[in-house]
């Protein structure tokens, strides 16, 4: 029998309290139907909170769908359902998720509470054993008590192994083939051009402008956003449909802007858009112009409004969010050779360059203001307002169209982005030459 000395003794239980104290392991834990958990939080990328996830036709029972982490796709798997333990749902409430990495893929956890993170000596944990849960043991790294608590350390590059391989593990995360990590039956190959879309592409295409440009699928500009992503899927693999960053989202809208937005108009598409203005009763013409940016497009249509109505007072009430552009707007000089013919005869020559004269300046208010909040402007006459509404959430863009139907004149005119159109429902197209222009119907 082997006989230790009191200082032998202290020794070790010193060794002992000194690997205890020694953090080199540290974990976010979670629980799972009132069992605690914990994952290496090397693996853990973020946490989140969300509710709304993108159906996945043909994917197992645990995924819940994908969902667009700004501007990445990622599936989201309930590790609830993973491990068949019971789950309570309710409807519009946020889950709690883990974003998790493995390697350079990136997966979504739904779980039912996130804890804390908690720091262990990896020495103290200990071998997996089925009594410690209730998921198979194979997905378990270890277990580990902490100031009474015991956590199960979950094995997660297991759970989401691509090639696991064992004949009967059924539970597997969506595969390579199924592109965009969501599960698909198409007959097309993943690298063959398709023509046609599903439901979900659409869903994930307006996701992914909302998120990577602020720019909203609605009534005003779905038609566009159907049709070119039909001409996106036929030139795109499977795997490469979706916009999967901003490069990507602004290749896609690239073709929607208006011509010449944020420059002055052509002499032809101000005169294009001069044929169409209305007849007005009053000859005090109220205009408004949300999104004018710099001014240059406002500046634009108030030579071509002087041009059509040369006898009117005119006021343009000009909007935009951007402080800096509305401030300068008033005061900006200009070479001559920029500017197109058709504004040159209101221009005043300056020791530093061309402006306009008091009568376009007098014409124009220049105004901070955006467009998502409640204002106070008179009836209307004309509505100028290129590419800008899409750019409003769908309750905006919904908003807008109800103050210009109820603030347009008879026979009021409201011009949108070449890409945009009022409902069909109570309006008529009086757009030509490119110009997409309507009236109350």
């Amino acid at each position: 029998m082997e006989i230790k000395d009191l200082a032998e003794v202290n020794a070790e239980l010193q060794e002992k309290k000194e690997r205890q104290d020694t953090v080199d392991f540290k974990m976010v834990t979670f629980s799972l139907s009132g069992k605690d958990y914990g994952v290496d939080i090397m693996n853990i990328k973020e946490i989140a909170k969300a509710d709304k996830f993108t159906y996945v036709p043909n994917a197992s029972g645990f995924v819940r769908g994908v969902y667009n982490l700004r501007g990445d796709i990622i599936p989201i798997i309930d590790l609830r359902l993973f491990f068949h333990l019971p789950i309570e749902r309710r409807d519009e409430v946020l889950e709690n998720m883990l974003i998790i990495h493995i390697e350079d893929r990136v997966y979504g956890t739904i779980v039912d509470k996130i804890d804390k993170v908690v720091g262990v000596n990896s020495q103290s944990i200990q071998p997996p054993h089925p009594i410690f849960g209730d998921i198979n043991i194979k997905y378990i790294s270890g277990v580990v008590e902490q100031h009474g608590d015991l956590y199960i350390i979950l094995d997660v590059v297991r759970i989401f192994s691509q090639n696991q391989g064992e004949p009967d593990d059924s539970q597997r995360v969506i595969s390579e083939d199924q592109s965009a990590y969501y599960a698909n039956n198409s007959e097309n190959s993943a690298g063959a051009p398709q023509s046609g879309f599903s439901d979900n592409d659409l869903a994930f295409i307006k996701d992914g402008l909302a998120a990577l440009k602020k720019f909203y699928a609605g009534p005003l500009n779905e038609k566009w956003i159907t049709e070119r992503l039909n001409e996106w899927g036929k030139s795109r693999s499977m795997s490469n449909i979706q916009l999967k960053n901003a490069g990507d989202a602004e290749e896609f809208l690239s073709g929607f802007y208006s011509p010449h937005t944020g420059k002055f108009w052509t002499d032809e598409y101000a005169y294009a858009l001069k044929n169409i203005l209305p007849e007005v009763l009053s000859n005090n013409i109220q205009v408004w112009n949300p999104g004018c940016g710099k001014g240059y497009e406002t500046f634009s249509l108030a030579c071509i409004l002087k041009l059509r109505y040369p006898d009117g007072r005119i006021k343009i009430w000009a909007n935009d969010s951007d402080i800096l552009s509305i401030s300068n707007a008033p005061n900006m000089v200009f070479d001559i050779e920029s500017v197109p013919e058709y504004c040159r005869t209101f221009l005043v020559k300056g020791r530093n360059g061309y402006t306009f004269n008091t009568m376009i300046k007098d014409s124009i208010v220049f105004e901070y203001h955006d467009v998502t909040n409640p204002n106070t402007l008179p009836d209307l006459d004309v509505v100028v307002a290129r590419d800008t509404v899409s750019f409003l959430s769908a309750k905006n863009q919904d908003d807008f169209i109800v103050e210009i139907t109820e603030k347009l004149k008879k026979n009021g005119v409201v011009v949108l982005g070449k890409n945009e159109s009022m409902p069909s429902s109570g309006w008529k197209s009086v757009g030509k030459d490119g110009i997409s222009a309507f009236v109350k119907a």
